[in-house]
């Protein structure tokens, strides 16, 4: 008869908890246990009659959509995107933000948008003017293009005339960088 190494024990005695992990923990023989999932649909056990449980009595925790709902409305919270030096597309962590807007926007026809460009100092007024626009233009497109009627935007560039902070450092001239949307 071969003998089992320590390893090889070891990972049999490791097994072997998990097996045991796994068995049934019904009290009495022929009962079962119900689910998360059906706890929180009010399934029951599929004994005629039910469980014996008022399910609408149980606390019941949020929906799929109510979840949803709060994620949409907490990624709306974010409302300023930042762009990178001399540039106008949307960085990759603002498209989720931006098509909880989208999604906002379209399903709330009558709801209006004015979506502001900004820029740093650095550059000419008529330059960042141009490029504050771009920037805005940037955000409206990617609103249309995700469901959002062109008459709820409105985009205004204030260049470089309104910074978020007027020090001359580039932490600052990055919050300077952005786009703003602002409901009405």
């Amino acid at each position: 008869m071969k003998m089992i190494s320590k390893k090889n024990g070891l990972a049999l005695a490791l097994s072997m908890a998990v097996l045991a992990g796994c068995s049934s923990t019904s009290e009495q023989p022929g009962t079962e246990v119900d689910t998360p999932a059906q706890q929180n649909t009010g399934a029951t056990t599929g004994q005629p009659g039910g469980d014996g449980v008022d399910q609408s009595a149980l606390p019941k925790g949020p929906t799929q959509q109510e979840i949803y709902e709060r994620e949409q409305a907490a990624l709306r919270e974010i409302r300023t995107f930042y762009f990178e030096f001399d540039r106008s597309d949307i960085k990759p962590e603002f498209r989720l933000p931006l098509m909880a807007h989208a999604r906002f926007l379209a399903s709330n026809p009558g709801m209006k948008v004015l979506i502001e460009g900004h820029c740093d100092e650095r550059g000419t007024k008529e330059y960042n003017m141009a490029l504050g626009e771009r920037r805005a233009k940037s955000l409206e497109r990617f609103l249309v293009v995700n469901g959002v009627a062109s008459n709820q935007i409105e985009v205004l560039s204030y260049g470089e005339e309104q910074p978020m902070d007027p020090d001359h450092t580039e932490n600052a001239w990055s919050k300077n960088r952005r786009g703003v949307l602002v409901y009405k």
